[in-house]
């Protein structure tokens, strides 16, 4: 694989889409960049890529143990310092670039993903293990301890609302969307800075009183996105 583009504190839109290309996700993700402050916009980036490639091996694993392997890897690489990495793949150069320090949250996001591969049904605690840790990195962007709180719910609830139509099982889905909906209440505006997951939070928060549907479906998701970009919540 060729070395992927660096990114900066400052990087344009375009330039996430040529450094990560095809590991950036769709729909509400590419939403939440347009809308995110340059300073955020490219941590955000290599969060929603990292993320994204961890549900895949989820969601392509038919063996426990393979796909276990597969985010050990993550998480041992995650581990190591930045310079003792392999280099040339774009999420994990990305990673070095904009997460130093801090990867332990994202750690935090490979557990959360081995949570939802090893378990045969997911039950209550299971699912809030899976919510909590997914959105753990969301609240290391947060610049103080109360935004951090108001950041991790906000990205708890994306977490549940963005799984939730992907589930083949339906009392499991219900069982997601109803712990979502129980953590709708008492919403907080998030800050400026974290305008992109204030969007990714509307957007799961609409898609949850809707059932679990698809975040982005229907006609209204984008004027949602718009709203929460402008006000904040």
């Amino acid at each position: 694989m060729a070395p992927s583009e660096s990114l900066s504190g400052e990087t344009t839109y375009a330039a996430i889409e040529t450094a990560l290309g095809g590991d950036l996700p769709e729909g509400a993700a590419r939403l939440a960049l347009v809308h995110s402050p340059p300073p955020v916009r490219a941590p955000l980036a290599a969060l929603l890529a990292l993320d994204a490639r961890l549900a895949r091996i989820a969601g392509q694993t038919s063996e426990v143990m393979l796909g276990q392997m597969r985010l050990a890897w993550w998480r041992d690489v995650l581990g190591e310092e930045p310079g003792a990495r392999p280099r040339g793949d774009a999420v994990l150069d990305a990673i070095g670039h904009q997460w130093g320090g801090r990867e332990a949250a994202l750690v935090e996001m490979v557990d959360a993903w081995e949570v939802l591969v090893a378990s045969e049904s997911m039950e209550r605690d299971d699912i809030l293990a899976f919510a909590r840790g997914r959105a753990a990195p969301f609240a290391a962007l947060a610049e103080a301890d109360a935004q951090a709180e108001q950041a991790r719910a906000a990205g708890l609830r994306w977490a549940l609302a963005e799984a939730a139509p992907r589930l083949s099982d339906e009392a499991e889905r219900e069982r997601f969307v109803a712990l979502g909906l129980e953590h709708c209440a008492n919403r907080a505006r998030l800050p400026p800075a974290l305008k992109g997951l204030a969007v990714l939070d509307a957007l799961a928060v609409r898609a949850l009183k809707r059932g679990g549907r698809d975040p982005m479906e229907g006609r209204g998701a984008a004027l949602v996105a718009l709203r929460a970009a402008v006000l904040g919540a």
